[in-house]
């Protein structure tokens, strides 16, 4: 009596039996071997599990290596069990239903394999009886190269891609919709151009998991904004050897050249400042020559020509006594209330300016032994009137070197 207790289903000619119908037998178990090694679709043809048996010697869709697995359209999972549950098998097993759902595939109670929509299973069939399980043979897959021509999904969310003998370079799902990078060092090397593309237009770096810069890049229109992301730092570029070029303090100012020149807000006004005592600011062209220096002693030296486009005025000031302290001023009004010397205090060699006598009470005039000024002149400024002086420094000291001269009285 025949039996077909194998994996196929194919029938095993008792000993002395078939004769004259024997090679029929044959014949059919070899074409049976075909369609187990070859490509067949199952269809659920009603939205319910369904169940397939490999038949008894004869042909049937479930013996298939390859099952494409087809649908009416689906409402829920599906279950497809593959009778008997005796047999062992390999299938691959691809989910073209409709319906966007899954199908589950079982044999027995055991554990059963899930194939998303859409998506290609290996599988095996463990044949264990009423307990039979269904295996994902590639869940543990190893392989020496594996080559992808197209799309790559890891589905989980908690997929983690190693590399490595010791998995020490990783690319973890964090749950959610991000990644981490996990490697030292970590270099990205383009032989064209580098594009970091961040859709809300943040992007920050950290150091052992804290921010500590940040770049905005649409947070105002017209802007790109980079920022330390903890509070009090500065922010400071620096040569190779570590010699800092620009700091960019907490207090909103801005150090330049190694820190020693500043720029600041005080009340919505610029200051700019060295940051060295008894430093000056100096300007100068591309060939080094100094046009203009800001002087430690709050002086101001400009090398050339000055052009004034609009008025240029100065600062008077009102000294009554008649000593003209020329390190405050360049012109001055003077109103005395007695006699008074001339006399030009702290000055500078090629200054000049203007002094407004007014001497209402006629009181006496005369002049320091620095002053060079005309006798005549100097007897005509005792008498009451208004008078215009006008001064020229020759040298910083000396007899005879702040050169006066005067108007008659003015009417």
């Amino acid at each position: 009596m025949a039996t077909y207790v194998n994996n196929l289903r194919l029938k095993e000619i008792a000993t002395g039996a078939e004769s004259g119908t024997w090679g029929t037998s044959t014949n059919t178990n070899l074409e049976l071997i075909g369609e187990g090694l070859g490509f067949a679709t199952i269809n659920i043809a009603s939205d319910a599990n369904v169940t397939e048996t490999v038949a008894d010697g004869s042909a049937d869709n479930a013996r298939a290596m390859y099952i494409k697995v087809t649908s009416t359209t689906l409402t829920a999972t599906r279950t497809l069990t593959i009778a008997p549950n005796t047999i062992k098998r390999v299938h691959i097993i691809e989910n073209a239903s409709t319906g966007s759902q899954d199908i589950t595939i079982k044999q027995g109670s055991g554990s059963t394999v899930t194939i998303p929509n859409g998506k290609t299973k290996v599988v095996y069939l463990d044949g264990a009886g009423s307990g039979g399980a269904v295996v994902d043979a590639f869940n543990h897959l190893s392989t020496t190269d594996l080559s992808v021509e197209d799309d790559l999904s890891l589905t989980s969310d908690s997929s983690i891609i190693n590399m490595g003998a010791g998995n020490d370079v990783t690319f973890t799902h964090d749950g959610t919709t991000g990644l981490t990078i996990s490697a030292t060092p970590i270099s990205i090397d383009s032989t064209g151009e580098l594009h970091l593309n961040s859709t809300t237009g943040d992007i920050k770096l950290q150091d052992g998991g804290t921010d500590q810069i940040a770049f905005d890049l649409d947070g105002t229109a017209g802007e790109v904004i980079m920022k330390p992301a903890v509070d009090s730092d500065d922010l400071v570029i620096s040569q190779y050897d570590g010699t800092e070029v620009i700091r960019i303090e907490d207090n909103a100012s801005l150090g330049l050249v190694g820190n020693k020149l500043n720029i600041a807000d005080s009340s919505s006004d610029v200051i700019i400042k060295p940051l060295t005592d008894a430093k000056d600011i100096i300007f100068q062209q591309y060939d080094g020559t100094a046009v203009m220096t800001v002087e430690d002693n709050v002086s101001l030296a400009i090398n050339n020509d000055v052009t004034v486009a609009g008025r240029g005025t100065g600062t008077q000031t009102t000294d009554n006594d008649g000593d003209f302290d020329l390190s405050v001023s360049n012109f001055f009004k003077c109103t005395p209330s007695g006699n008074i010397t001339l006399t030009f205090s702290n000055p500078a060699e090629g200054q000049s300016g203007t002094v407004m006598l007014v001497n209402t009470g006629g009181h006496t005039i005369s002049a320091h032994a620095s002053v060079a000024i005309n006798a005549n002149i100097l007897t005509a400024l005792t008498t009451a009137g208004t008078y215009m002086l006008n001064y020229y420094c020759s040298a910083s000291s000396g007899d005879n070197t702040i050169l006066v001269g005067a108007t008659g009285a003015l009417t």
